[in-house]
């Protein structure tokens, strides 16, 4: 169920399904056992494979295959499907050149983020849009209600209306056409070098190797129609997503892994994903994006992709005054991780030097010797190599009676149980 109120919220809640295997389940099934799969945005998606570090390491040293098939892909087509997609998306979709793709946001007119998500321009007036797959149903919802003049565009302007609808086409679903699209990640320093062997033709070779960063070819991997491009999700310098057609996602995903078996590439689960785009400092959405504090994507980090300059798009204005007022900010934090020392969790609480709570966790995880938490603290605290010191929320009833607590407060004080520091808000591996 969806609606718009008078502030011009988009409020949607999802009927919750029962969990689905991915495209690929058969295929998770052949290398590990079911309990190591879990429901996922309701798919059932697979945990680890050989094991987190294996996975996170591979994609650090050689690489990682990802089932992204949950992922929702949407088509824009038509005369209008740019004009659109300038509206309803944050960043400038006219600098897009066919062939290139972008990182965008959608909000609602109260300019609250309702998904982040990559536009890919396929051809002069043909995108391709990838949501995530937790928030597809609500996008979808979103995009329905704005066909049917049932949302709202602008709260300063309430009878504002759309002036362009173009075709939206779910490449998903088999019923909706013959160019359906799933995506596979493949991302680490050696997966230029096995895509490289399963393109034919040196042209075509070439281009494959020129492609920078955001960019895409349209080609064929060992006869595999497929879209290649270097967009990736675990802060590799070098990874690709593969999209390729539902009914080709298995026959590839194999044919990856056979193939990679030389070049040390071992498939990979959630729980790498998870400790992959921490490290890199890679935001997701209800955690470091959106949530239970509302993060906007100037307190995010990405705030180059909210292009206020443009004459319009929803959520404009309120993302206006978000950006001028914002005194939050995520931040990177790296502390230890060695044997014996008690993991960092969610909302366990940030402190300054002084012991004050300054913002909390988001979220956390192992990489190597050391843990890496993305935390949400008071802006004029960030400074890179600043010492921050971490409290431990009561994990059981057992410790609140033993007097630790299970909330803090900004401003409260307290007594660090680990120390860190701030680093760098992304890192490129």
């Amino acid at each position: 169920m969806a609606k718009n109120d008078s502030l011009g919220r988009f409020l949607f809640n999802s009927n919750e399904k029962a969990a689905v295997g991915s495209i690929l389940y058969e295929q998770h099934l052949k290398l590990i056992e079911k309990n190591r799969i879990a429901e996922f945005a309701g798919y059932l998606m697979p945990l680890w494979f050989s094991s987190i570090s294996a996975e996170h390491s591979a994609v650090r040293e050689s690489a990682g295959l990802f089932d992204c098939t949950h992922m929702g892909i949407l088509e824009f087509e038509g005369d209008c499907a740019q004009s659109l997609l300038n509206t309803i998306t944050t960043n400038d979709t006219g600098r897009l050149k066919v062939g290139s793709a972008q990182y965008s946001y959608i909000l609602d007119a109260a300019g609250n983020v309702l998904d982040d998500i990559i536009v890919y321009r396929r051809a002069e007036k043909k995108f391709m849009v990838v949501v995530n797959a937790a928030n597809e149903p609500k996008i979808k919802a979103y995009l329905e209600a704005l066909q049917n003049d049932e949302a709202i565009l602008d709260i300063e302007e309430p009878a504002r209306k759309l002036d362009y609808i173009p075709v939206i086409r779910d490449m998903r679903d088999c019923n909706r056409g013959s160019d359906c699209r799933v995506d596979i990640a493949l991302q680490g320093p050696v997966s230029m070098k096995l895509l490289f062997s399963m393109i034919k033709g040196a042209e075509t070779k070439q281009r494959f190797q020129d492609l920078r960063p955001f960019n895409l070819i349209e080609t064929e991997l060992d006869g595999i129609d497929c879209i290649i491009s270097r967009t990736g999700y675990t802060g590799s310098k070098i990874g690709y997503e593969l999209f390729v057609h539902p009914e080709k996602a298995a026959k590839l995903w194999a044919l990856l892994l056979e193939k990679g078996k030389p070049f040390g590439i071992l498939p990979c689960g959630l729980g790498a994903r998870d400790s992959l785009r921490v490290e890199a400092g890679l935001p997701l959405y209800g955690h470091e994006l959106a949530g239970e504090f509302n993060i906007s994507p100037f307190e995010a980090g990405y705030g180059w992709a909210v292009k206020l300059e443009k004459d319009f798009f929803i959520g404009r204005a309120a993302m206006h005054k978000k950006a001028e007022c914002c005194d939050m900010q995520v931040a990177r934090i790296e502390l230890s991780g060695q044997k014996g020392i008690r993991p960092v969790r969610g909302h366990d609480g940030v402190l300054d030097e002084k012991g004050t709570c300054i913002g909390w966790v988001l979220s956390c995880a192992k990489a190597g010797e050391k843990q890496v938490a993305m935390a949400y603290i008071s802006k004029e605290i960030i400074e890179e190599n600043r010492p921050v010191g971490l409290y431990y929320l009561a994990r059981n009833k057992g410790q609140i009676e033993k007097g630790k607590k299970d909330k803090v407060e900004k401003n409260e004080r307290l007594e660090p149980d680990i120390s860190g520091r701030i680093v760098a808000r992304f890192a490129k591996f």
